[in-house]
């Protein structure tokens, strides 16, 4: 009974059998067969090792919600070097909630020279060259974004020929803390000091000539810091061309909360539009010389997240990849088989009908005399 059932259970399990064996005695070989299955093998191998370097690799996505989070504290890195001594220019932050100066107190103020050694400007050229890229190319925003902390920081690195000139140049670094509104950055003549009704920089000592504000931008960034990320205003470089002249940057900074295999942190990016003019008040054009950073803080944050294949994915892209070549292939070639018997029927054909068989009659038959023994003889 157990054997009957055994049996029977075979004999189902084989009517269900999708790939039915042919005996190999069925099985006929070709060369154009073989010449198909060579090229199927071919760009299966090929199409494989490329699906395999897209599973490797990973992208980066985007996604945008409002920022309910105005209640911390937005921090600002900053290494500015301004071509003026150090005692002739201050620096603070006009904060546009409460209408009074942030603290400026994080902000170190260093005696340099304004002129760059080799090494330096070969830095510089570089970040300037992967600006003018990132402006053309934006997806090699998601390439730094996947190396960061693999880079090394952005600032230039320190003097090594020991210069025995007198510094002319002041490096305004360090960072400071604001609210998230809408402020404004700036680096005038003369040291800030506190007034009742907003700020005040004493410049009445200062010369007039002595004014110059070619200045450097090493690395500008808000949010957390963080090594390897190139921002839009690294390597920025402006030099004055007038005594009174002011420069603007007016920054839209929008928060970014960065995901990715190495890394996870909360910074932010920013874009920002240039402008700069002379101060001639004689011509209408009234202001303040200095460097001013007027920047906005957007509503929406962007959540920038590594994603990569997943590997069942990769399974069921791959397994396609080889079922598709497979069965396309034997269809074109059963097709090219068919077309090619019906050419060569016809032509085969088309040489018998030319075949003339002389009749007793006198007639003549275009059709194959028949063969028979008494013909073989």
């Amino acid at each position: 009974m157990r054997r009957l059932n055994r049996k029977k259970t075979l004999n189902l399990m084989k009517e269900l059998d999708a790939f039915p064996k042919v005996p190999e005695s069925y099985v006929e070989t070709s060369a154009s067969g073989g010449t198909v299955s060579l090229i199927a093998f071919t760009t299966i191998a090929f199409l494989t090792i490329m699906e395999f370097m897209v599973y490797r690799d990973t992208w980066m996505k985007y996604e945008y919600e409002v920022d309910k989070d105005f209640t911390s504290k937005l921090r600002i890195n900053i290494d500015i070097t301004v071509a003026m001594r150090c005692q002739y220019v201050g620096a603070d932050v006009l904060d546009l909630a409460e209408t009074m100066v942030a603290s400026a107190d994080g902000l170190i103020y260093e005696p340099v020279v304004f002129e760059l050694t080799p090494q330096q400007k070969e830095l510089q050229r570089m970040l300037q060259l992967i600006q003018s890229r990132l402006q053309e190319e934006h997806s090699l925003q998601d390439v730094i974004f996947k190396s960061a902390f693999k880079s090394a920081s952005t600032a230039l690195p320190p003097r090594e020929d020991n210069s025995l000139q007198s510094p002319d140049a002041c490096r305004i670094h360090g960072h400071l803390y604001v609210n998230k509104v809408a402020g404004n950055f700036h680096i005038t003549v003369g040291k800030a000091i506190p007034h009742p009704r907003g700020h005040a920089h004493l410049a009445a000592l200062v010369s007039h000539e002595s004014y110059n504000f070619s200045h450097r931008i090493d690395h500008l960034s808000f949010g957390e810091l963080i090594p390897g990320i190139i921002n839009p205003l690294d390597g920025t470089e402006k030099i004055a061309s007038d005594h009174n002249q002011m420069f603007q940057y007016f920054i839209t900074v929008v928060p970014t909360k960065l995901h990715t295999y190495k890394i996870s942190a909360e910074t932010h990016q920013f874009s920002v539009t240039e402008r700069e003019r002379v101060i001639n008040h004689a011509a209408g054009s009234h202001g303040v010389s200095g460097i001013f950073m007027k920047y906005d803080i957007s509503s929406l944050m962007v959540t920038v997240t590594e994603e990569h294949m997943p590997f069942w994915q990769f399974l069921v892209r791959l397994c396609g990849i080889i079922g598709g070549i497979f069965s396309t292939t034997g269809i074109l070639h059963g097709f090219g088989r068919f077309v090619a018997e019906i050419i060569f029927c016809r032509f085969r054909l088309g040489s018998y009908r030319s075949t003339s068989v002389p009749l007793p009659d006198g007639h003549t038959s275009n059709h194959l005399p028949l063969i028979t023994d008494n013909s073989t003889h």
